[in-house]
């Protein structure tokens, strides 16, 4: 057979079969029903990944689950519980034998105060959520990704880089989230376990669709989203997701302890809106 019919062959059963970045990984997901971990479980189901989608309400992340196909689990935990985040590993690993990813994308945003004005209910809400669920899933998940040398990405925050009036409290567990990474990065290193973060800037989700319509002007509010990217526009989670398959795959095998922006260029500096 003559080079040029090989390379025929090649380059037909790569079109038909084509190589996807996450094929037979097992990727934990949390805050999975909606908004960016919504858009991620659709991304890493279409790039060959058997999702396990995780969310407070049994009823929307058992039809997300169902949406995606047989393959994928859906299962409801309160991820800032340790016995329930513990009991969300141990059915995936029942489920699929072998855990290669945790994305840790559940969080809270409320409340928009500044500080003082922050009960103590509220702070310890936001700590729970945002943070100490990466504690859980991380001390339960490290035995099943050290086996598998997998990875862990953290959803954070443009705010945790650079700060966000009236928004102490959410603010401060992204930049917290993001140091976290960091560190995690070092300590995991050893073990082959890859550790990054994804840090959006203003992103459509039901969430921020439902505060924009609650504004006074919600046409100014949706103006000021775009104005603040650079590129022109506020996404949708689609481009988040996109990142956060690239990060999760063995293309960026080489990547760890990175706090990647994709955010339009938001943080480049003051412009004229």
């Amino acid at each position: 057979m003559s080079s040029s019919a090989k390379w025929f062959i090649f380059t037909k059963y790569f079109k038909e079969f084509p190589v996807l970045l996450l094929q037979d990984k097992v990727v934990f997901l949390t805050g999975a029903s909606e908004g960016i971990g919504w858009e991620c479980a659709k991304v890493y189901a279409k790039e060959g990944a058997k999702v396990v989608l995780l969310a407070r309400s049994k009823d929307k992340v058992m039809a997300a689950a169902a949406e995606l196909g047989a393959d994928h689990l859906g299962l409801a935990c309160d991820v800032g519980s340790g016995p329930q985040v513990e009991a969300a590993i141990a059915a995936t690993l029942a489920r699929y034998g072998r855990l290669d990813a945790i994305h840790n994308n559940a969080g809270i945003a409320n409340p928009a105060k500044p500080l003082h004005e922050t009960g103590e209910a509220e702070f310890d809400e936001l700590m729970r959520i945002n943070l100490k669920s990466v504690y859980f899933t991380t001390r339960f998940g490290f035995e099943a990704l050290k086996a598998s040398k997998g990875t862990i990405l953290n959803t954070s925050s443009m705010v945790g880089v650079m700060g966000q009036e009236n928004h102490a409290a959410y603010s401060g567990t992204k930049g917290a989230m993001n140091t976290l990474t960091m560190s995690m990065a070092l300590d995991y290193a050893p073990y082959g376990i890859r550790v990054n973060a994804v840090c959006p800037a203003g992103t459509w989700t039901p969430m921020l669709r439902k505060w924009c319509a609650e504004q006074p002007d919600p046409a100014k509010i949706e103006h000021y989203l775009d104005a603040i990217h650079p590129l022109g526009y506020c996404p949708e989670g689609d481009v988040i997701a996109d990142a956060c398959a690239f990060l999760l795959s063995d293309k960026a095998r080489f990547i760890t302890g990175c706090i990647q922006h994709v955010s339009g260029g938001a943080e480049l500096g003051y412009r004229r809106m």
